[in-house]
This record gives structure tokens, C-alpha cells and sequence, in this order.
């Protein structure tokens, strides 16, 4: 299936990769961002090491995102393709750096909603195609929690690089699918609000509840 994945969709795949990885990397280095009155200081060292897990985690968390809006869109019949947004990338990195919040909306997996068939996509395989990428980082969730508790929160997150992948893991997929999965603009909770309502509550509160809760996790 990768030989679907054309040269163009991987540079823009990669591009996008490299600048979400940067923002995410800033906030954990920087609450609040560079700009904010009390700045939290780190050495070279500690900043290279949130920079390589940002990589990591991002690359599982967007890339597989994308991927399932695609290779779901591509099971229903229809082409789809990743295309990177360079605006929204400057907005990306330029968020995170003054207020320390990653607007994640680097570009969007394009579907070409009419199949070789000629017949159009429908109310419902729209939202199932769009549900596929917060679902996908919902399961995520699971593996990076059991790295979290596997390293131990109660000996402090921090001093642990087992349990800060995986607080990192848990957080950044858990924002991905939050923010994806709000019912505005372009973004998959509208459409999947419109395919069902039901679904569109499950998948939200899922979001929100593991984002907070990883947050809480952090105070430990």
C-alpha cells in the first residue's frame, strides 16, 4: 500500500512532520512559549532531548493520522492525499513559540469525492473516512499510557525518559485527536458530526477526557 503514497504527498508529509514536531517540541520545552514573563530555562541537551521525542511521537501520531484518512478513503473507492499548507505551518510554529499553543492544522489528506465509477461520496463514508484519523490517535494513546506507567510517574516523570515518552506520546495524540475532532472549518469533527451525532460525542469527550487526564498525570 505505500506505493500509493505519491513523491509530492512525502516531501509535504515530511515538511509538516518537521515543523508540528518543532511546535510541539517548544511548548514541553517552554510552557507558555519563548515569549511568556517567567520562561522555564533548559540546557542544549534538554532541549535535543524533547526535540527527538517530539520527532518520534509526531511522526506516529500526524503521519498515522493522515494515513488513515487515506488508505480509509482509498477502501471506499475514492483517491486521497496528503497536501501540507505552508501558511498554516508558519501559524504552527509561530503559536507555539509566542503563547505556546499548536494550532495542528499543517495541511489536510485531500479526497477526491467522486470514484472512478462516477459515483459521488457519501454523507456517511465522509465521516467514517474523517473519523478514521482521531480514532487512530485515540488507540495511540494506549501504547504510549502503558510506556507511562511501565516507567513509573510515581518516581517523577521527569527524571524517567521511559515514562516522558510516554506522557508525551499520551499528550500529543490526545491533542491531535481534540483538535481535529472540534465540529469546525475543515476539520474532521464536522464532518463526522454531520455523518452521526453519536459518534461525534464518544469521539470528542474520548479526546478531551485523555487529554485532561494526561495533563493531571503531569502534576504527579
Amino acid at each position: 500500500m505505500l506505493e500509493r503514497i505519491t513523491r509530492r504527498e512525502e516531501a509535504d508529509l515530511f515538511v509538516a512532520w518537521m515543523a508540528i514536531s518543532i511546535s510541539f517540541a517548544i511548548i514541553f520545552i517552554s510552557p507558555g512559549g519563548f515569549l511568556n514573563f517567567s520562561p522555564v530555562r533548559v540546557d542544549a541537551v534538554t532541549a535535543l532531548v524533547y526535540f527527538g521525542i517530539s520527532l518520534v511521537v509526531v511522526f506516529f501520531g500526524f503521519i498515522l493520522h493522515e494515513m488513515a484518512h487515506k488508505f480509509t478513503a482509498i477502501k471506499y473507492g475514492f483517491w486521497a492525499e496528503f497536501r501540507k499548507d505552508n501558511m498554516m505551518l508558519l501559524v504552527a510554529v509561530a503559536m507555539a513559540a509566542l503563547v505556546g499553543v499548536v494550532f495542528a492544522a499543517p495541511g489536510a489528506t485531500m479526497i477526491y469525492n467522486m470514484r472512478a465509477d462516477g459515483r459521488m461520496i457519501s454523507r456517511e463514508e465522509n465521516g467514517k473516512i474523517s473519523a478514521a484519523g482521531p480514532i487512530t490517535n485515540l488507540v495511540l494513546c494506549i501504547p504510549f499510557a502503558c510506556l507511562l506507567f511501565y516507567g513509573g510517574i510515581s518516581q517523577g516523570v521527569g527524571a524517567n525518559i521511559v515514562a516522558l515518552v510516554g506522557l508525551i506520546g499520551l499528550q500529543v495524540n490526545a491533542m491531535l485527536a481534540a483538535f481535529n475532532m472540534l465540529p469546525i472549518s475543515v476539520l474532521d469533527g464536522r464532518k463526522v458530526l454531520a455523518w452521526n451525532p453519536a459518534v461525534f460525542v464518544a469521539l470528542i469527550v474520548a479526546a478531551f477526557g485523555v487529554l485532561v487526564g494526561s495533563f493531571y498525570l503531569f502534576t504527579i
